[in-house]
């Protein structure tokens, strides 16, 4: 840890405090001169060291400390960079305008509101201890991480790696031939066929299949309860959200999904503009938050299987067929699947998929593209997430986009920190039309758009974010969709609808009776995490409504 403060007294209250909490693991470097500083983690960054975390003040003589802050992530990227601001400067005005713009234009990762002036401070570790488990994460450093050996980056290893990345549980990757590698075989007990997991339990599996991989992991479907109120299909933002909700409420809940925990979100680097999170969220954080909340409140999960089948019941419930449990039932279902990326459809970069092209987000492939020329294509919110974070890591970073503006798809707060960051050029107007290499991504065929001019440039990373299609192609015909595949509910089934019920289809509820849908797999979806939060707890309010319904139906 480096700390740079130019005067005496706050400098020493920020090295007590961090010395007698972290003193134990970390090394301490506390400078009162920013030209010092620089001298010395240059010098950190010759030698090789592992900068966690730097903090500077706000006022620095000659210099400000968002300068500093800047100039250190470009020697130590991975390091988390945090402003020191006096209690008075939060909320002012100007200060709270320039930790937006330094945030903005990736100069720091956030502030840092000094120690109180009686220690300890609770508030003040809760903040240092946040951003030293972000740094904990970039580095594959996580507690409880599940070890991942293979003889190629590609293959089962990456099969394997995709899943516990969509997930969302911590793991981290090595060759058999590695140092870690290595390390790990000579733990295992016996010598099994690769890739081999070793759990954070001691216990090792040999080429495990996805079931097994859930089970270690704890999800499963008691055979002997077969009966739920309530089954959500997908464990995304909408469908983590109805559990919590749900579960919380008293519903016997259920969660199913093939992937994992988080959806789409778990590709976010940093979330910034969801509420209250000032300081922003991972979406693999945000996923595992909300999954513990809901494990907490007794929500059931079902990972890595498919609900294959949906039907009614005759007493007017549901029937919901998972690909390795079979039929249960419930009284009400909700869908929230989500949608899966498009695929480029290029063979040349289709047969390298885990090899330098990935679909999706970029947080579990980040570190291995360290100092490597990587590409984006896709021009909406996530390819500018994905964007930003790879341009921590990698050399040079180029957003690919078909469109003529960044406006057309992407925040306005996404747009200006994408322009405004080092290492990251945008190319407007343009596809990927080609590419390849030998085992490894090594160049792309580019063409604009306007001209048809293409140019082969060098690359070692293309991730693909290139719109989705929702997961509703196993859903009976009864369930009403529109030409994209997406959901209709409530108001937008129309006249046309096939609605068997005496009553109105209720907000969120399908054309099938007590079948609702919410987040990005329903038309007209606002497809943010928010409004998919949302949907998700209205469609539990929509499920008591329903309850107290059939309860006056049953006295009437």
């Amino acid at each position: 840890m480096v700390v740079v403060d130019a005067d005496p007294k706050d400098l020493s209250a920020v090295e007590q405090e961090l010395s007698e909490r972290y003193a134990r693991h970390y090394r301490l470097l506390c400078l009162a001169s920013p030209d010092d500083a620089r001298v010395r983690l240059k010098e950190l960054a010759e030698s090789g060291a592992d900068v966690a975390l730097v903090l500077a003040s706000y006022e620095l003589p000659e210099m400000t400390g968002t300068a500093l802050l800047e100039e250190v992530g470009h020697l130590h990227p991975q390091a988390k960079r945090g402003l020191l601001v006096h209690w008075g400067n939060w909320g002012d005005e100007p200060a709270g305008q320039a930790i937006f713009d330094a945030i903005a234009h990736g100069r720091i990762d956030h502030y840092v509101l000094r120690p109180a002036a009686e220690p300890p401070d609770e508030l003040f570790h809760q903040t240092i201890s946040g951003l030293l488990l972000e740094w904990a994460e970039t580095r594959r450093a996580f507690p409880y991480a599940i070890q991942i050996v293979g003889d190629s980056w590609t293959g089962r290893a990456y099969e394997l790696r995709d899943v516990l990345s969509r997930c969302a549980i911590p793991h981290a990757f090595s060759l058999a031939d590695s140092d870690e590698g290595r390390a790990v075989l000579a733990r295992a007990e016996e010598t099994g066929e690769l890739p081999v997991i070793e759990l954070p339990d001691g216990r090792f599996l040999y080429n495990p299949s996805n079931a097994e991989v859930s089970l270690a992991a704890g999800s499963r479907v008691h055979p002997e309860q077969e009966d739920f109120d309530l089954v959500i299909v997908g464990a995304g933002p909408a469908g983590l959200s109805a559990a919590v909700y749900g579960a919380s409420e008293g519903f016997n809940t259920l969660v199913v999904d093939l992937g994992g925990l988080g959806g789409q979100i778990t590709s976010s680097a940093l979330i910034r503009n969801y509420l209250g999170f000032p300081r922003g969220v991972t979406g693999r954080r945000l996923a595992q938050q909300a999954y513990d909340q809901a494990w907490v409140f007794g929500a059931g999960f079902a990972f890595m299987q498919r609900a294959i089948d949906l039907r009614r019941r005759d007493d007017g419930g549901l029937l919901v067929t998972l690909s390795d449990t079979g039929q249960i039932r419930a009284d009400a279902v909700l869908l929230a699947m989500g949608a899966k990326y498009r695929r480029l459809g290029i063979p040349e970069l289709e047969t390298l998929n885990g090899a330098g092209v990935f679909y999706g987000g970029s947080t579990s492939e980040a570190h291995s593209m360290a100092d490597r020329d990587v590409y984006i294509l896709g021009g909406a919110n996530s390819a500018g997430q994905a964007a930003l974070h790879l341009a921590r890591y990698a050399r040079q970073v180029t957003l690919v986009v078909r469109a003529k503006s960044l406006d057309a798809g992407m925040s306005h707060y996404l747009v200006r920190q994408v322009e405004a960051t080092p290492r990251l050029r945008v190319r407007l107007g343009t596809e990927i039309v080609g590419g390849g290499g030998d085992g490894w991504l090594e160049r792309l065929v580019l063409r604009e758009r306007a001209s048809g001019r293409e140019e082969t440039v060098d690359a070692d990373g293309l991730f693909l974010m290139i719109g989705a299609h929702p997961h509703t192609d196993w859903l009976p015909d009864e369930v009403e969709r529109d030409p994209g595949g997406f959901v209709l509910t409530g108001a937008d089934l129309g006249d046309n609808s096939r609605w068997p019920a005496e009553r109105d289809p209720l907000l969120l509820e399908t054309s099938v009776p007590r079948v609702f849908a919410a987040g990005d797999v329903r038309h007209g979806s606002v497809k943010r995490v928010a409004s998919a939060v949302g949907e998700g707890s209205v469609a539990i309010q929509l499920l008591h409504r329903l309850a107290v319904d059939d309860r006056l139906s049953r006295r009437r």
